[in-house]
């Protein structure tokens, strides 16, 4: 059977003799070292790609793709803007809304709130928060009946139930006899959403437009209309669109903006993190410089009787570069595999080992999201692995160019 000599010879230093197995030690931590580095970058990559999906879903889930405000931060008329947003291209639904801060009191707990008024018909059309209820339905919010929707972390620190009173307390305020009060108002909680985000279930309440607007005095006016996007990732430009065609009576403003930082952030992150883990490949893909310098030393009289013979000195480069590339190759595959398997397994895995060791690795207080979740790309497998494979190539240079420049005449002197 026909077989390259390169090749062959390069397969045939993989096998150890007894007096090399400190060789073979070597090679085998750098076939691990590279296959834990693959493996780490895989699966860390692929977790900070799921959070980055959920953060993005669930994020956009609660806030619209794309708003419109007034001036002067109110619309008086936002029937007829509703009206007007049916014609715009890329414009799926509008949704009118009232936001504002306030205080949220049961018994002796207070919380400051983030207090939203809608109206459940249109919601529904622009948010994913319908579809979160854990008690209740959007539909509960009748107007004049003041009933309010609470997010379930906040109605867990205020400790009411469905049917409960909360009395929310508004920074406007009432000039009585006894003097200046805060304007508040008795509600009745009808509801309990949970969207899995810290931020929302702990800090928003939800009533009707009409009650919001009898809080907050702004009788038939509203803060802005929520608007639903075709394509929620085009948001700039439809964005864009939408203020040339409205004027400067309006301001137009999309989802990119408001959480521009946090996704930015998401991304640096991703990529130091890379370039952290890239650092362990490396460390592990140099680990087989140190491996190729011991095997040329330990060859250096068969190399010089391969000179001899007539090998030509690319040829024994080729020798241990083919020697580095298989270590490098096969640290790179295990790493591929185990990184894939690892990381489509990471949201069985975690809750196991919390299950198992009584722990908990993201307390729901601390972080907007409580679960591990992990989004394999393939496209980063195959960078990944790419990466890998050219380190473990580079670390072979070296100790290939230190074998050709032996010279026959000197090792073979007193042999």
């Amino acid at each position: 059977m026909f077989k390259p000599l390169i090749l062959y010879i390069g397969l045939r230093y993989t096998r150890a003799k007894k007096r090399t197995q400190f060789i073979s030690f070597i090679t085998l931590t750098s076939v691990l070292g590279i296959a834990l580095g693959v493996t780490a970058l895989i699966t860390v990559l692929s977790v900070m790609n799921g959070f980055e999906a959920e953060l993005r879903e669930r994020i956009l889930g609660m806030t619209a793709h794309s708003t419109i405000t007034g001036r002067f931060g109110q619309l008086d008329d936002w029937q007829a803007l509703e009206q007007r947003t049916h014609s715009m291209q890329h414009v799926e639904a509008a949704a009118p809304f009232i936001h504002g801060q306030v205080m949220v009191n049961a018994d002796r707990q207070v919380s400051g709130t983030l207090l939203q008024g809608v109206l459940p018909e249109y919601e529904a059309k622009v948010s994913e928060v319908a579809n979160k209820m854990m008690f209740g339905s959007l539909n509960d919010l009748v107007p004049g009946e003041f009933g309010i929707v609470l997010g379930a972390e906040l109605a867990s620190y205020l400790g009411v139930m469905m049917g409960d009173k909360v009395t929310v307390i508004t920074p406007q305020i009432n000039s009585t006899p006894a003097g200046i009060l805060p304007r508040m108002k008795r509600f009745t909680v009808v509801g309990v959403f949970k969207v899995g985000m810290y931020e929302y279930d702990r800090n928003m309440a939800l009533m009707h437009l009409d009650d919001a607007g009898k809080l907050f005095r702004l009788e038939q006016a509203v803060s802005g209309l929520r608007l639903k996007l075709d394509d929620l990732f085009n948001a700039p430009r439809i964005t864009q669109g939408l203020a040339d065609t409205l004027g400067d009576e309006f301001r137009v403003s999309d989802w990119t903006k408001a959480h521009s930082n946090f996704f930015r952030a998401v991304q640096t992150e991703k990529r130091a993190m890379f370039i952290i883990l890239l650092l362990i490949v490396a460390v592990a893909a140099f680990n087989i410089v140190s491996t190729l310098v011991m095997v040329v030393t330990d060859k250096r009289g068969d190399i010089a009787i391969l000179k001899t013979q007539g090998l030509s000195n690319g040829s024994v480069m080729g020798i241990f570069i083919v020697l580095g590339c298989i270590i490098g190759s096969i640290g790179t595959l295990l790493g591929t595999v185990g990184g894939v398997l690892l990381a489509l397994n990471v949201e069985t895995i975690v809750p196991a080992i919390e299950k198992a060791f009584g722990v908990q690795f993201m307390a729901a207080d601390v972080y907007y999201i409580s679960e591990v979740p992990s989004k394999l790309i393939w496209t980063d497998v195959y960078w990944i692995a790419c990466v890998a494979f050219l380190l473990s190539l580079l670390a072979t240079l070296y100790p290939a160019w230190q074998a050709a420049r032996i010279n026959p005449a000197e090792v073979l002197r007193y042999e």
